[in-house]
């Protein structure tokens, strides 16, 4: 399979996970309704409308805020998909997809609701991570095989 056809179709199906799961969020379950709903010790799906960027950095911004942030995510979309285009590396393929698909179903919320739609809350032992969503899963496991494939490259020469 040509890497340009894996890397879209990891991008679509992505972008199909994350915008299902919100679709189910929002409008199936009502998550917006009930607020927080523990589903593990360690685990609850919990209502975050984040105005902001990863972590809520930048939620100053107003609503110009995301009209800035779409921009910008668009344009590093723009940038990964030349890089797609011109990779002969499988894995990079599949992380350069997942990546765009995570960017452009959270560029669809702002779009969308003004904010992204962030839902899953992971926490232990009084600890807990910023609740994201499948987007941003998307993009760190992405992420995560980028610096792997790196590493093991690296280590290959």
């Amino acid at each position: 399979m040509n890497n340009r056809v894996l890397g879209g179709a990891c991008l679509l199906g992505a972008l199909a996970a994350d915008q299902a799961s919100k679709f189910w969020i929002l409008d199936i379950y009502d998550l917006p309704a009930r607020e927080s709903v523990p589903l593990l010790p360690v685990l609850n799906l919990t209502m975050v409308w984040n105005h902001a960027i990863t972590f809520g950095m930048l939620g100053g911004a107003g609503a110009a805020g995301r009209i800035i942030f779409s921009v910008a995510a668009l344009a590093i979309v723009a940038g990964l998909s030349v890089w797609l285009a011109r990779t002969p590396r499988r894995w990079v393929a599949v992380a350069l997809g997942m990546i765009m698909g995570g960017a452009i179903g959270n560029v669809i919320d702002r779009l969308r609701f003004g904010a992204v739609v962030d839902f899953i809350d992971a926490h232990a032992f009084g600890w807990s991570w910023p609740v994201f969503n499948i987007a941003d899963a998307m993009i760190d496991c992405g992420v995560a095989i980028l610096i792997i494939d790196n590493m093991r490259n690296r280590d290959a020469n």
